[in-house]
């Protein structure tokens, strides 16, 4: 896969440029490593969810109430966890957004 820019209209690129070789390699591997970092991160994101349902049961699962819990704060490691998930649901889409711009 090669990509080109075109810094000034009417302007032919030389034919080898040791920065154009340098980032078609890096953009090579970025490309190649982006499904697996994806597949890393939807597995993560769901231990992260799967974890996060500590005390729920199966009523609750399938949106029975449960006001004992309406109003809860989290701390400590529940806490860490909570941001953890959304930071890695946050880092799924953009792995994927940039998946999409680079090979679809």
């Amino acid at each position: 896969m090669l990509y080109t820019v075109e810094l000034l209209p009417g302007l032919q690129p030389c034919a080898y440029s040791p920065l154009r070789a340098t980032l078609t390699g890096k953009m090579e591997a970025l490309v190649s490593a982006l499904p697996y970092a994806e597949i890393i991160l939807s597995v993560l994101l769901i231990v992260g969810i799967v974890l996060q349902q500590r005390g729920a049961t199966l009523g609750g699962a399938f949106g029975g109430d449960n006001f004992a819990s309406t109003f809860y704060k989290r701390r400590g490691a529940e806490k860490f966890l909570f941001n953890a998930t959304i930071a890695i649901a946050i880092l799924l889409v953009l792995a994927a957004i940039v998946n999409f711009l680079f090979v679809g």
